[in-house]
Formats: structure tokens, C-alpha cells, sequence
């Protein structure tokens, strides 16, 4: 796996070309595997002999995994993605308290109202520029960001630092002593924020967990609080902030597909899904261990292996989109089917939140400025650093209305 990551899609292709699942090298020269194939990709994630946790990482119970890893913390860090069975449920069920249909209905408003301010200051930021904006950093941050950060009673101040600290602990391309230092901070920030949550509870999730755990029963640990508060923010703003500019970045790439959206011919979540399918925010998420030696499409993945799931590789497999699966088209027969935010039981539980947040952000953003377009040629853009995000770095675009 190139650690500077980059557009995944031609050797994505070249591995599905060779079969639904490949053998790779992570950084550190640690022999792993990928799940490329949409199918494959589905009966690994609900599988009964594959766990998340890190006992089951045999190279890292052997103590051949140094600190400072930069992979580690998808490993060894104590929250949902990282818990099996009946540890699972039992954080799953927490932190759902935030994401049920009716508290997501609740968030619509609010979500309305942050997205007209955003694009009113979006005007005046381009205005100012000569007509250029960065529309990653001055509309599609801010929007998820600061929406998982109310949820969990984060002060405004602290999203710029939360992100900052978010890419580094994503990135594959760091150092043993940036990544760690990158992981203190969070832990610091995050631990800040649990105890102020402590000294005055509020209407939020932090508050909710903290509750939660002094009342024992299904209660948290120190380090699962810090970790989950971790995974909330991680997963909370990355994936939405990489959907929406990936949905920008495609339909100023596909005009004759905005057209139809913006003439009422498909909806524009269509457009979120097709998204989703045709350009992942996640390329490959680590991790997950089979528990015994254990085939899949006629490959044996070994007991303990670290394995990748090719998100970015499943959404455009030929044996399940068709020939034309490298298309993008928000008219897909039988819609967009995708395995991008995830399958069985660690299904993404932000689903209706990041779909309904980058639905109003599209509509609302093209509504204003329909004649959006890049001002800086798609293959020129810098990308992620990391193998595991999938988008670009900055998304300079030209404002008309």
C-alpha cells in the first residue's frame, strides 16, 4: 500500500483484475490483506469467524508492531470498531442514544441553518478571493464538523484542532513520532472536554456516555470514553466532509448529470449514493482478523491477519455494477448499491446523518451557485495523504449566482 495514498481507482482496477482479494504490505513492511470485491467484500464484513479486536491481531500480540505505527490506533484504540460480541452491543447501544431517526429528524433545521450561514460567508470568501474559493475547507468541513461537535458538546473553538489532529491520526504517510504525538494531543483534548462535560452535564452525547458510566450497569470504561469520543469525531466529520467534495468534484466532472438533478430527473440523493459507491470517502479501512484460517473466493486469508476493506475498489467491481461500473451516473439502474458506509454489525450508525447532511448540502449549494465549477483541473488537486481517506486535500472552485 502506497503510504501517500492518492487516487485508488487504476490499482483498484489492477488488483480486481487478479482476483476479489490481494495480499499487500502496509507501511512497515507488515504483510496484510485487502478485500477488493463488492461480494467478497459483503460476506467478509458480516462474517461469524471475523473480529475486530486487537487480540485477534496476531503480529501485534507478538510484539512486532512498534509505537508509533501509523495504523496502530485503528487497532488498539478502545470504541466500537475496535469491540466484538457483547463489548459491541454494549457501545453500539450507547452511542446510538445520539443517531436515532428522531433525534437525526431534529438535527434537520439545525443543519439548514448552518448550511445557509456557511454559504453566505462561502459568497463573501470568494467575493474577496477574485471568484475562487476552497469549498473543502470553507463549506464541507464546517458543515459535518461542527454538527458532530454540538452532538457531543464540543466548544467551536476546538474544531479546527480536533480536524487537524483527526487528519494526523488517518494519515499513513507520518512518522512513529508525529503519529504519537498526534494521539497524545487527542487524548488530551478529548479528556479536557469529558471533564468539563462532567462538571456541567448538558443535552449531548459526551454527557450522556459520562452518565452512563458513573451509573454503571452498561457502563464505560475511562479509556472506552476517550476512544469512542475519538471515533465519534473521526468518523463524525472525515466521511461527510470526503462525500460532499467528492459529490462536487464528480458532478463538475459529469455536468450533463447535474443538469438532470437540477431539472428534477433524479433526486439529489441519487447523487449522495452514487457518490458513495463511485468515489468512497474511506478507500480502505482498517482493520479485521479472521479468527481461524479462513477462505474467501477461493483465497485463504490466515488466522490473525491485519485485513484492509477495499471500499473505494468494491464500489466500482465489474461482477457487481456492470461493465460500465467506472461511470458515474446517478440514474444506475436498481440505484447505487454500495458497501461504502459499511455491512452486519458495525453498519455505520451516522448512515442518516451523513446522508442527510450532504443531501441539504448539495441541494442548498448548487441552488446558490449553479455554475459551480472547479478552477483547478481534477487531476491536478492534491490528494490524502493516506490510503484510508479518499478525497482531495483542497477544492478550489469558481463562485457564480
Amino acid at each position: 500500500m502506497d503510504p501517500a495514498g492518492g487516487c485508488p481507482h487504476a490499482a483498484n482496477a489492477r488488483l480486481l483484475a487478479q482476483g476479489a482479494v490481494a495480499p499487500v504490505v502496509l507501511p512497515g513492511e507488515v504483510e496484510g490483506m485487502a478485500v477488493l470485491g463488492h461480494e467478497a467484500l459483503k460476506e467478509f464484513l458480516a462474517h461469524p469467524d471475523v473480529a475486530k479486536g486487537a487480540r485477534h491481531f496476531a503480529a501485534l500480540q507478538a510484539g512486532e508492531i512498534p509505537d508509533g505505527w501509523p495504523l496502530k490506533t485503528f487497532a488498539t484504540v478502545q470504541g466500537m470498531t475496535t469491540a466484538d460480541d457483547a463489548d459491541h452491543r454494549r457501545l453500539r447501544a450507547l452511542v446510538s442514544k445520539a443517531f436515532t431517526a428522531r433525534r437525526v429528524a431534529e438535527l434537520r433545521q439545525r443543519i439548514e441553518a448552518v448550511t445557509a450561514q456557511l454559504l453566505d460567508r462561502l459568497g463573501e470568501t470568494a467575493a474577496a478571493g477574485g471568484g475562487v474559493v476552497d469549498l473543502r475547507a470553507h463549506f464541507a468541513l464546517p458543515l459535518p464538523m461542527g454538527v458532530i461537535c454540538e452532538l457531543l458538546g464540543v466548544e467551536a473553538g476546538l474544531q479546527d484542532r480536533l480536524h487537524h489532529l483527526s487528519n494526523q491520526i488517518v494519515a499513513t504517510d507520518i512518522g512513529p513520532e508525529q503519529a504519537m504525538a498526534a494521539n497524545r494531543e487527542m487524548v488530551e483534548v478529548l479528556s479536557a472536554v469529558a471533564a468539563s462535560r462532567a462538571k456541567s452535564p448538558g443535552d449531548d452525547l459526551t454527557s450522556a456516555l459520562i452518565a452512563a458510566r458513573e451509573e454503571g450497569g452498561d457502563r464505560l470504561g475511562p479509556h472506552e470514553l476517550i476512544g469512542t469520543l475519538m471515533l465519534v469525531i473521526i468518523a463524525g466529520h472525515e466521511t461527510t466532509l470526503n462525500l460532499i467534495t467528492n459529490a462536487v468534484r464528480a458532478l463538475c466532472a459529469h455536468r450533463e448529470q447535474l443538469v438532470l438533478v437540477q431539472s428534477c430527473k433524479a433526486a439529489w440523493a441519487d447523487v449522495v449514493e452514487e457518490t458513495l459507491r463511485w468515489d468512497s470517502p474511506v478507500s480502505f479501512f482498517p482493520f479485521r482478523y479472521p479468527t481461524r484460517d479462513l477462505t474467501l473466493d477461493g483465497t485463504v486469508i490466515p488466522k490473525g491477519t491485519p485485513v484492509l476493506a477495499g471500499y473505494s475498489a468494491a464500489g466500482r467491481d465489474p461482477a457487481a455494477h456492470g461493465e460500465d461500473a467506472d461511470r458515474f451516473d446517478i440514474t444506475r439502474s436498481g440505484g447505487a448499491r454500495h458497501l461504502s458506509l459499511g455491512h452486519g454489525p458495525h453498519y455505520c450508525l451516522g448512515a442518516p446523518l451523513a446522508r442527510m447532511e450532504a443531501t441539504i448540502a448539495l441541494e442548498r449549494l448548487f441552488a446558490r451557485f449553479p455554475d459551480l465549477d472547479l478552477a483547478t483541473p481534477d487531476d491536478e488537486l492534491p490528494r490524502h495523504a493516506s490510503f484510508v481517506g479518499n478525497s482531495v486535500r483542497e477544492l478550489a472552485v469558481r463562485l457564480t449566482s
